[in-house]
C-alpha cells in the first residue's frame, strides 16, 4: 500500500497543473506504483489470493486507461510509457 506521501510524490511527477489527480497520466502512474507494490508482497506470500484478484484489478484498470490516452495522444502514450517503463 502507497503511504500518502509517495502519492503525493508520484502525483506533483506526472501532473499536467497544479491540483491535477485525475488525468490519465497521474492515473496511470499510480496503478503502476500500486501494482509494483503488490507484486512485490505476493511473491511473499503467494496464498494471498485477495490482493492477487486486486492486483489483476488493477492491471485491466491500467490497461483500459493506457488504450484511452492512446487513442487521445500516441505521442503523450510513448512518453509515459518510456518514463514508467512498462510494456505498451
Amino acid at each position: 500500500m502507497l503511504t500518502r506521501r509517495q502519492k503525493d510524490n508520484i502525483i506533483k511527477k506526472f501532473a499536467t497543473h497544479k491540483g491535477d489527480t485525475g488525468s490519465p497520466k497521474v492515473q496511470i502512474a499510480l496503478l503502476t506504483y500500486e501494482i509494483e507494490d503488490l507484486t512485490k508482497h505476493l511473491k511473499h506470500h503467494k496464498k494471498d489470493f485477495s490482493s492477487r484478484r486486486g492486483l489483476l484489478s488493477k492491471v485491466v484498470q491500467r490497461k483500459k486507461l493506457l488504450k484511452y490516452l492512446k487513442g487521445e495522444s500516441e505521442a503523450r502514450y510513448e512518453k509515459l510509457i518510456k518514463k514508467l517503463k512498462i510494456k505498451g
